[in-house]
């Protein structure tokens, strides 16, 4: 049996964000189900899962880094890359609360893990998350997290005593969520944000202590019930991780009466609300992020802003989504924009179903320049941004995004292989046909997507934009960190390396002369096309000065050149 900790140390933070992620995959359906509150569009669970898996792949990421020393990563480092990682991956309302509760227990956390620092990042998690709306409602998540840091209040120094004092009053004020807020008690649920909350402190006792809560749902009062909690006559009742039914009440929490699947037709009280979600990362300064806030606040409801240190998650309800961006875009760089439309149909907020199409294709990108570049091939896109990989969720949410029977998955990054695929068999349960091409680069993604005709049989354009990868070389330019041996030999902190296919070739002083140097090698093997990428800081003058140097040396060569944006790389190179 593995030691558990005396305090939250990295690998207890470690084994937190995964047995939370574990929890939420086990509960995800069954809190969409519950979501009626702000809106009744059933993805809270779905929401929490994808920013958690965010956290955890941020906290692996670190690890990862550790993997040749000796001793595991500091504290510090695991609750900081817990935190940037849930910001960076929130989804929702209810993922953006929650990952503003995760910042403010990190910024106690990364001083001490132990009972009264844990007691002291539960107070300051929920005031944090309770700072970050704009209009904060009881009966929410916010309660459930308050109540949470106030029963863990006191002097006891063992941490499973805090732990489970904490879980305990999540429960129990998770009970009461019904009777704080209307439209929970007339659909006889709880709160769905609260219930994840319930489920991430349920995976922390279960880090802490070995053991998984199995304990029954609680009254208001905070005793075991023997029968279901009764509001205005139906039965209500939030089961945590591993709790267990109620006679009368389904596991998923809802009244037996209550639909099995799909999210409760419910609107919030005053009427079916704006019709767009927007959600998008800002690199801002606090005064205007401030500045942000009150405009956002102008234009709609649900208003969560989180975050801080120049980089900042917004997530608001708008009737006009462009007025939402266009604010953003004042206040600093907004990125990862993401918009959903709601309709309203009989006074309810329900998602836009249209027909699926027959075939898509998604693709991930490095950088904005060619995400617009595949967007106008038809393709959905993710941007991968520079120590940001997409994580297997913001896959499979993209895949949704397609809407398509049949999708052709490309990843463009070696390092992508296992969560492509895994996003893929996710999207296969989901009833989508999903076929992964591995490609390796992004202008091996170029030529899949060139070749990509959806009018042909499935398997018939998966072959052919495999081989037209396949048939594509590929090689980018890097800046040194450190003084390092390579098999082009040992090179020092500043210098330009070429990588072709994967490994470093040709080590130089400067970008175009290393470019020239890593295109002969290329060339020399062949090639009827050459792709470059360039990246957001690279002169038009270098592309004009690469394409005359392949006219020169290779007659029968072609170039094309393509702006990526803001990517990792200065230089990208295709030749197929």
């Amino acid at each position: 049996m593995p030691q558990l900790p005396d305090d939250l140390d990295a690998v207890a933070v470690r084994t937190w964000c995964s047995l939370a992620l574990e929890a939420l995959g086990r509960e995800r359906a069954e809190i969409d189900a519950i979501n009626v509150y702000p809106i009744a569009d059933g993805d809270t669970g779905t929401n929490l899962y994808l920013t958690v898996e965010s956290a955890a792949a941020a906290v692996e990421a670190v690890f990862a880094a550790h993997e040749t020393g000796a001793t595991a990563p500091a504290t510090a480092d695991a609750v900081r890359a817990m935190a940037h990682g849930a910001l960076i991956g929130a989804r929702g309302n209810s993922g953006t609360i929650l990952a503003q509760l995760l910042r403010g227990m990190a910024g106690v956390l990364a001083d001490g893990g132990d009972a009264a620092h844990l007691r002291l990042a539960l107070t300051s998690a929920a005031d944090a998350a309770r700072q970050a709306v704009a209009h904060p409602v009881e009966g929410t998540v916010l309660t459930v997290a308050a109540e949470a840091a106030e029963a863990a209040r006191g002097e006891d120094p063992d941490l499973r005593t805090v732990v489970t004092a904490a879980y305990e009053g999540a429960r129990a004020a998770l009970a009461r969520t019904p009777e704080q807020l209307a439209v929970l008690g007339r659909a006889g649920v709880v709160d769905a944000g609260g219930r994840g909350l319930v489920a991430v402190l349920g995976a922390l006792v279960e880090t802490v202590t070995g053991q998984a809560p199995v304990l029954g749902p609680r009254t208001a009062s905070g005793n075991a019930a023997k029968a279901p909690v009764t509001v205005d006559g139906g039965s209500v009742v939030g089961l945590p991780v591993g709790g267990t039914p109620v006679e009368g009440v389904t596991e998923g929490g809802l009244p037996a009466s209550a639909p099995a699947e799909g999210p409760l037709d419910c609107p919030e009280d005053g009427g079916a609300g704006p019709a767009f979600e927007v959600i998008y990362l800002l690199e801002a300064r606090d005064e205007q992020v401030a500045r942000l806030r009150t405009r956002l606040d102008a234009l709609g409801d649900s208003l969560v802003v989180v975050g801080g240190d120049g980089l900042w998650h917004v997530h608001v309800h708008v009737d006009d989504a462009g007025a939402a961006v266009e604010a953003g875009v004042e206040a600093g760089r907004p990125y990862r924009i993401r918009i959903t439309h709601f309709a309203t149909e009989s006074g309810h907020d329900v998602r836009v179903q249209a027909e699926p199409a027959q075939r898509a294709v998604v693709v991930v990108v490095p950088g904005d320049g060619l995400a617009g570049l595949c967007t106008e091939a038809g393709a959905t896109t993710v941007i991968a941004r520079p120590g940001e990989p997409p994580a297997s969720g913001e896959l499979v949410d993209a895949i949704r995004r397609a809407h398509a029977r049949e999708v052709v998955l490309l990843p463009n990054d070696a390092a992508l292989r296992h969560t492509a695929a895994a996003a893929a068999e996710q999207a296969r349960t989901e009833g989508v046909r999903v076929a992964l091409v591995p490609t390796r680069a992004a202008v091996q993604g170029i030529a899949a997507l060139a070749v990509h005709e959806p009018d042909r049989g499935f398997d018939e354009d998966v072959v052919a934009m495999t081989a037209a990868a396949g048939a594509t070389r590929y090689a980018e330019l890097a800046v040194a960190e450190r003084q390092s041996w390579t098999m082009a030999g040992i090179c020092q902190a500043g210098d330009i390396l070429g990588l072709i296919d994967g490994d470093v070739a040709v080590i130089g002083a400067d970008v175009p002369h290393t470019a020239r140097t890593v295109l002969d090698r290329m060339l020399a093997a062949g090639g009827e096309l050459v792709t470059l990428v360039l990246g957001e800081d690279v002169p038009d003058a270098l592309a004009d000065a690469l394409e005359e140097h392949v006219r020169e040396g290779h007659l029968a060569v072609d170039t094309v050149v393509y702006r990526g944006g803001h990517q990792r790389a200065p230089l990208l190179i295709g030749v197929e």
